[in-house]
């Protein structure tokens, strides 16, 4: 468990600094505005997740998941894991489940994020 966690725990290290380094990089070479790297790293790290989850299951290699899926795409984005999740669910045939899945993350998300940033400005006002 604990060489498990300390694999997730690196991965996710290099995933957040990837994450850091593509929106400079977009900021660098596109400008403020629209934010390109958050795109751009939520496509790729969801590319890369479809690439490895064939990968590591073909060659055996599922015991690499927590640093590669988990660790390094994890910390990379977690639009990645939404994507396999929501996928997953699809090609299972439950596709109501599945577009409730989708809609729900993306509304309550919303929502969340809007009732966290209310109530810390009502807090600290």
């Amino acid at each position: 468990m604990i060489q498990t966690l300390l694999q997730v725990a690196l991965g996710g290290a290099i995933g957040a600094s990837a994450r850091y380094m593509t929106n400079v990089a977009a900021m660098r070479l596109i400008g403020p505005g629209f934010p390109w790297g958050t795109v751009a790293v939520n496509v790729a790290g969801s590319f890369l997740m479809g690439v490895m989850v064939v990968v590591l299951a073909h060659r055996d290699g599922m015991r690499l998941a927590p640093f590669l899926m988990t660790g390094v795409l994890g910390g990379f984005t977690t639009f990645s894991a939404f994507s396999l999740d929501a996928l997953t669910i699809w090609e299972r045939g439950q596709t109501t489940i599945a577009t409730a899945y989708v809609a729900g993350s993306v509304v309550l998300s919303l929502a969340a994020i809007v009732a966290g940033m209310s109530f810390t400005r009502w807090a600290f006002a």
